[in-house]
């Protein structure tokens, strides 16, 4: 444990020494504020909720998210930081969870910056405040699990925009595929299980059941179990590129 606490504050301190922390930040404040605001019709839909804050944050971080994953390996190989990480007395496994938990910490604190939607809604009506925290949770839970697919597509290659193009296509298709666009094209072949099985793995489903306000044991061991997929894979892959 202190030695994944050790590398995330290595992590965390590298994002905040460069622009690229400050850049994140306000894009993704200004995204989400116009998306809300213009795209959602936040005032139009005279409703003291934040549906439209939440509804635009899968496709926020299909983009953005990526950006924050592709430099966790494929800058460490690049830079042949990597086999000198390797030689540190920590394990693979504390070096993949301390990248992924400083990453996912600095996505929470983007979040956390949108605080201002929040009061701005209850500044204007009384809305339900318990379904906002589960929009947080859901959205920072789903954050996680954007990161974890661009952590082990970075630890792949060398080359960021590869790897922020490849974790972006991973992640649209997590996304999509529980939207009748998709299932369609399987109904006509599939076997119903099949159909189902992909229809639960989209981002989209179990993150609008979380922002009803209900957190089912489903969507957490969702997230959860992807997450822990990901970075076990992300750690093999680690370990094969440190052996080659």
């Amino acid at each position: 444990m202190a030695s994944i606490v050790a590398i995330k504050g290595r992590e965390l301190a590298a994002y905040f020494s460069t622009p690229l922390a400050y850049v994140f930040i306000v894009i993704f404040l200004a995204l989400a504020g116009s998306t809300t605001f213009y795209f959602g019709g936040f005032f139009d839909r005279n409703q003291a909720d934040l549906v439209p804050f939440f509804s635009f944050h899968p496709w926020l971080y299909l983009f953005l998210i990526p950006a924050v994953g592709m430099r966790l390996w494929a800058e460490e190989r690049k830079t042949g930081t990597l086999e000198l990480l390797m030689t540190l007395p920590v394990s693979t496994t504390e070096c993949v969870i301390g990248k992924f938990v400083a990453a996912w910490i600095f996505a929470g604190i983007a979040l956390i910056l949108t605080f201002p939607v929040w009061l701005t809604v209850n500044y204007l009506g009384d809305p339900d405040n318990g379904l906002i925290v589960a929009g947080y949770i859901g959205s920072w839970l789903m954050a996680g699990a954007f990161l974890c697919i661009g952590s082990f597509v970075s630890a792949l290659t060398k080359n960021q925009v590869i790897a922020f193009i490849v974790a972006a296509t991973v992640c649209f298709l997590f996304t999509v595929s529980g939207l009748d666009l998709v299932l369609n094209f399987f109904r006509a072949w599939a076997p119903e299980l099949l159909v189902r099985t992909i229809a639960s793995m989209s981002f989209l489903t179990h993150f609008t059941a979380v922002t009803k306000g209900v957190i089912e044991l489903r969507d957490a061991i969702f997230f959860a179990s992807l997450i822990a997929f990901w970075l076990f894979a992300n750690v093999i892959v680690v370990d094969v590129r440190k052996a080659a």
